[in-house]
């Protein structure tokens, strides 16, 4: 049975991309449907319709059923084709794969975005130094590791990688350097190597498009 597969998403997201990189990696055939968010009151009937509650990306849309949300998305995907397995097999070790993601989502995407949204002052001050003590817990996990998954790419590999690929454009839209090498060097060693993968390499967008997106974003909520 031909599989059907079609994620919905835009190119500027790290959730979405995420989700293509584990569909990437599982080797699964899919249609991107590109969302145009460049007017929030015209999101598709195809995105309003699969994600009625929060109408927002990335939607999985498998044999016509949507999931929601990135990472309840990469569990599906690992749990429905077997092969190249991203979570991990013990149990313990997977429910803290899944808690590290999500709690570092809420510290570091959620800091990050605050942080672009601020202007000068004890607010913008307090919100880098949340996004630093996020980023030293990132660098503690990688002690001994070439990757979060061990010696390969696995779940919080997948779930960090918009570190790599975002941060830099982040670092010269928000005036500040939030991955620095010297205090970083583990997560600086990681990235390097995150971006090498094929998967990813294939999917990057030139650091310059990303800054000009992220400008726009600031602008818009200053």
């Amino acid at each position: 049975m031909v599989e059907e597969v079609k994620l919905v998403g835009a190119w500027f997201s790290p959730y979405v991309h995420r989700v293509a990189w584990v569909l990437k990696l599982k080797g699964i055939d899919y249609e991107f449907v590109e969302e145009n968010l460049k007017d929030l009151n015209k999101k598709s009937s195809l995105l309003l319709n699969s994600n009625p509650m929060y109408k927002k990306i990335p939607v999985l849309l498998h044999h016509g059923k949507p999931i929601v949300e990135s990472l309840f998305i990469i569990e599906y995907i690992d749990e429905t084709w077997k092969d190249n397995p991203i979570l991990p097999t013990d149990p313990y070790e997977r429910a803290m794969a899944r808690y590290w993601a999500s709690l570092i989502d809420q510290m570091l995407l959620e800091g990050v975005r605050r942080v672009l949204s601020s202007v000068e002052g004890q607010q913008r001050q307090m919100e880098i130094k949340k996004v630093s003590d996020a980023m030293e817990i990132v660098e503690g996990m990688l002690q001994g590791k070439k990757f979060f998954g061990g010696k390969k790419i696995g779940f919080l590999d997948i779930a960090f990688g918009w570190i790599a690929i975002w941060f830099p454009a982040f670092d010269e839209v928000a005036g500040v350097q939030l991955l620095n090498p010297d205090k970083y060097p583990l997560l600086e060693h990681w990235k390097n190597k995150f971006r090498e993968l094929h998967v990813v390499k294939d999917s990057l967008h030139p650091t310059e498009k990303l800054v000009r997106f992220l400008k726009k974003y600031r602008q818009s909520r200053l």
